[in-house]
């Protein structure tokens, strides 16, 4: 469904805030990496109910905006020429690009290699990279995810039907209501400690679809150090 753009005001602070409404009965509010603030609400409920909600969040909201705002300004986008480095597995690889009869890619000697029929365009060596990456990311997301249920007291619990690998805008990952996986394909470009974080937390909103009490007591005891990890993560990422 279409998001709407709705404000609440907290002291001198402005809070802009997206709404998603969706057939459910609570309200949740999530401060996004990026530092947008998304509010996912009943179909039923009423802007002015909203925007008190949020209103009521508001020192929380403000906190993790704060928090989020030390990762400014991102990366600079990657041009895909020789000699600039690539984020993989949280380690930083310089990329030679060579021409070749055929396009390959390979990580070898502390360096990304690109063989490629079209060595001096940028926009083909992007779309081997990428493609590589992905490949690459389904390898590792489908390990990991082993690795990760079985943190919790009975991994068949917390079984996925599938993973699902997307571009997402604002989310390292998700958790469907039909149980399927979404971790975002950029992920692969952060530590396996990392990746291990938004896969475990992903898990646990399996029996805990919201960030209530109930999830983090979940996710404290099947990972401790998981606040330890998120900021790694957000580091790594900006």
């Amino acid at each position: 469904m279409s998001a709407e753009v709705l404000e609440a005001r907290f002291g001198s602070e402005t809070i802009r805030f997206s709404v998603v409404r969706r057939v459910r009965k609570t309200l949740s509010i999530s401060v996004l990496p990026d530092q947008q603030v998304e509010v996912v609400a009943p179909e039923d409920a009423s802007s002015e109910r909203i925007v008190e909600k949020v209103r009521k969040r508001a020192p929380w909201i403000c906190k993790q905006l704060r928090y989020y705002d030390q990762f400014q300004p991102k990366t600079p986008e990657r041009r895909y020429i020789g000699g600039e480095t690539h984020l993989y597995l949280g380690r930083q690889y310089k990329l030679k690009v060579i021409p070749g009869i055929q396009n390959s890619v390979k990580m070898q000697r502390g360096q990304l290699m690109v063989w490629s029929t079209k060595p001096d365009r940028a926009a083909h060596t992007r779309e081997l990279v990428r493609d590589w990456m992905l490949q690459r990311a389904q390898i590792k997301f489908a390990e990991r995810l082993d690795i990760c249920r079985g943190r919790f007291p009975d991994p068949e619990k917390v079984i996925p039907n599938s993973i699902i690998i997307r571009e997402l805008k604002s989310r390292w990952g998700s958790m469907t209501g039909r149980k399927n996986l979404v971790i975002n394909r950029v992920l692969i470009s952060a530590s396996t400690e990392a990746i291990d974080y938004v896969i475990t937390h992903e898990l646990c909103h399996v029996g805990h679809p919201h960030h209530g009490p109930a999830f983090f007591d979940l996710l404290g005891r099947v990972m401790p150090d998981w606040e330890k990890r998120k900021l790694k993560l957000e580091r790594q990422m900006a």
